[in-house]
């Protein structure tokens, strides 16, 4: 599936991927930069909005991605959502083979866990979930709902894979909003975009930048 594309200027292939890398680099550089009270105050302000989106969107089965690199850490709130019904179920993505869609592996508070080859933890076990909604770290965000990743393209490609595709909600500081990701025909936008400031649903302007805490 190809969206439509913002093209405010034209660039060559090359040209875009450079400046795609400098924005990427640039916005994960000054969220790991963030003070530590600074970002309990954002992350706690991007919890509330959470929890009305997701009261709204009531899924059974939700997955979200372990913290990395100063990523807003959902782990605390993953385990209050979990204890809110036993019928809910998480899970975390998992790269089992490079180059291919991610698998999701159920995961539980206090459960086990091991690490794939970037460190990053991952559910121990081997039970397979299949989740309603997923919850997407941004590097960088614009207007249109487009998302820059880490590059590999994980997230893409297993949206394009899974159907029906889960609804996807963006989870990010306000620091990562850009005016353009400069987005690629393969690129799929978010569903939701949740940051500090509050919720924004594709199609939807999104909602003036918030000062700083």
């Amino acid at each position: 599936m190809t969206h439509a594309l913002p093209a405010p200027e034209a660039h060559s292939d090359a040209e875009t991927a450079a400046r795609r890398k400098h924005l990427r680099s640039a916005r994960i550089a000054a969220r790991e930069a963030l003070p530590s009270a600074d970002r309990q105050t954002l992350s706690a302000r991007i919890e509330t909005h959470l929890d009305s989106l997701i009261a709204r969107l009531a899924p059974t089965r939700l997955a979200f991605c372990w913290p990395w690199r100063g990523e807003v850490d959902l782990v605390p709130w993953a385990g209050r959502w979990l204890a809110g019904d036993p019928a809910r179920q998480a899970a975390l993505p998992v790269v089992l083979t490079p180059a291919r869609p991610m698998s999701f592996l159920r995961w539980r508070p206090g459960a086990p866990m091991a690490k794939d080859h970037h460190g990053i933890p991952i559910p121990g076990g081997d039970e397979h979930l299949e989740p309603e909604v997923l919850l997407v770290p941004l590097n960088v965000f614009d207007a249109a709902g487009f998302r820059l990743g880490y590059g590999g393209g994980y997230f893409d490609r297993t949206l394009a894979a899974l159907d029906p595709a889960p609804l996807t909600v963006g989870i990010a500081f306000e620091l990562a909003r850009a005016d353009t990701t400069w987005p690629q025909p393969h690129d799929h936008p978010m569903d939701w975009i949740v940051t500090e400031t509050g919720v924004w649903r594709k199609q939807e302007p999104l909602p003036p930048c918030s000062p700083p805490p």
